[in-house]
């Protein structure tokens, strides 16, 4: 299904019934990234999967895509579905969507699963990272998507998950470079939202990699503390949807019936 924001087509499937959650994808990801997940979920609660701006079927808005651009437009998505109240669980990028949301529409947020992500802001050397990467992108994007996806994974499992890696690849290599650069751009401006874990009414789960590439463990473990996060931790990398698959879905499911 799609649906325009701001004059860009965004695209978005609506699975099951009941109690509605939303799944936010990462960089270099799109909705697809979810299937084996929504197969599950679908089965107890109402599954909605978004293409955010300049990935999957999404059109690009320009060329930055904030997080609180991204954000707005889940919110036109969900607006045109009539949902009121809804969950969210957002990976990598997603989780910062997801946390944009939270500060951007609080009243709307029945609970918001941070998957292998962060609320604090880029430090100045992954800024310097991002600007190197826009820079890559701009010569060969696709020489950049092969050398940047299977840097997610834990790395055993970058032989373990070879096959699954090379399908990642595949769905990447279909995003526009302006989509990419976009992307990057945003997530190098964004802000800190540690402050939402202390101001929030709504429950909130971190879900973490414990040998992930991407993500400092220890900063995520501080980030949270003296908070009413929950955590939840998976021995592997920054791709839980493939690397954790059941347990990842076990505990959307339990944080699903926390939430509703």
């Amino acid at each position: 299904m799609h649906i325009f924001h701001k004059n860009s087509q965004v695209h978005f499937s609506d699975t099951g019934k009941g109690s509605a959650i939303v799944l936010l994808h990462g960089f270099l990801e799109n909705s697809s990234m979810w299937n084996s997940t929504v197969n599950i979920l679908s089965t107890k609660f109402r599954v909605i999967c978004i293409d955010l701006l300049g990935h999957g079927k999404t059109e690009n808005l320009g060329y930055v895509h904030s997080m609180n651009d991204q954000a707005e437009m889940v919110k036109t998505v969900l607006n045109h579905l009539h949902l009121r109240k809804y969950m969210l669980v957002g990976h990598s990028m997603g989780g910062y969507i997801a946390l944009a949301f939270g500060k951007l529409f609080p009243e709307n947020v029945k609970g918001l699963c941070l998957m292998n992500s962060t609320a604090l802001p880029d430090t100045e050397e992954k800024k310097i990272n991002r600007d190197r990467g826009i820079k890559a992108v701009k010569q060969n994007h696709k020489t950049f998507i092969r050398i940047a996806i299977p840097m997610l994974f834990s790395e055993k499992n970058r032989t373990i998950f070879k096959k699954e890696i090379e399908e990642v690849i595949e769905e990447a290599l279909k995003l526009s470079p302006q989509g990419i650069t976009a992307a990057l751009e945003g997530m190098k401006i964004r802000e800190n939202l540690t402050s939402i874990y202390k101001n929030t009414t709504f429950p909130i789960e971190m879900i973490i990699g414990k040998q992930d590439p991407a993500l400092d463990y220890n900063s995520l473990i501080y980030q949270t503390k003296n908070t009413k996060v929950s955590i939840v931790e998976f021995p592997d990398g920054h791709m839980s949807h493939i690397e954790n698959k059941n347990d990842l879905i076990e505990s959307l499911l339990k944080f699903g019936k926390k939430c509703f």
